[in-house]
C-alpha cells in the first residue's frame, strides 16, 4: 500500500520547483508530512474524515492546515476527504441533521428545500437561505458531531488495522524463518 501512494504523491523536487509553493516549502517539506508510519497516517485519516463533512470548498484546505498544524501525513488527510461526493453528501448531511435534532430535543421533521427558480433568482436565494437558517444549529451540531465519530473511527480503525497487519507480517516472518533452518539429523 506504501509504494503505491508513494507513486502518486509529489517528490520533495517537484515541491521545491513549483513556483506556487515556494514561499511554503520549508513548511510543506517537513519529513513528517510525508512518513508512511501508523501515527502520521492515522492523524492523516482522522483529519480527512472530520473535515469531509465540511462545506466543499473547505474540505481539502481545512485537511491540509489541520495536516500542517498535527504533523501529519498531508497526502493521505488530503485524499480521505474524498468519501464525500455528490452521491454520499446528501444521506451524511440529513444523518447529520436527524442527529442533531435528536442531541438539542428538537421535535420538528426535515423541511424539504424550497423550489429554485432562475427566473426569480434573488426571491430564490432568499428562500434558500430562510431554509438553511431553519436548519441551523441541528445540522451544525450534527455535522460537528458525526464529523468528529468519523474522525475517532478512522484515527482508531487505521491504528488498528496497522497492527492488525504487523502482528501478521510478524507471524509468517516467524513461520518463513522457522521453515528455512535445517533440521537437525535424526540419530539413529
Amino acid at each position: 500500500m506504501r509504494h503505491w501512494l508513494r507513486k502518486f504523491t509529489p517528490d520533495h523536487a517537484a515541491i521545491e520547483s513549483n513556483r506556487w509553493l515556494y514561499p511554503f516549502r520549508n513548511t510543506l517539506l517537513h519529513p513528517r508530512l510525508w512518513h508512511m508510519n501508523r501515527h502520521s497516517v492515522a492523524g492523516g485519516v482522522a483529519a480527512g474524515m472530520f473535515f469531509g463533512l465540511m462545506p466543499a470548498p473547505f474540505q481539502m484546505l481545512g485537511a491540509a492546515l489541520c495536516a500542517l498544524v498535527c504533523r501529519v501525513n498531508l497526502p493521505i488527510a488530503i485524499l480521505t476527504t474524498l468519501y464525500t461526493n455528490p452521491i454520499t453528501f446528501v444521506p451524511l448531511y440529513i444523518l447529520a441533521y436527524w442527529i442533531g435534532q435528536r442531541i438539542l430535543g428538537g421535535e420538528a421533521g426535515f423541511v424539504p428545500p424550497p423550489e429554485f427558480d432562475v427566473a426569480a433568482l434573488g426571491a430564490s436565494l432568499l428562500a434558500s437561505l430562510a431554509w438553511l437558517g431553519e436548519l441551523g444549529l441541528a445540522l451544525v451540531v450534527g455535522v460537528l458531531l458525526l464529523a468528529s465519530v468519523f474522525a475517532l473511527a478512522g484515527y482508531f480503525g487505521v491504528r488498528a488495522a496497522w497492527r492488525i497487519w504487523l502482528v501478521r507480517s510478524w507471524r509468517c516472518r516467524r513461520l518463513r524463518r522457522a521453515c528455512a533452518r535445517p533440521k537437525p539429523p535424526v540419530a539413529q
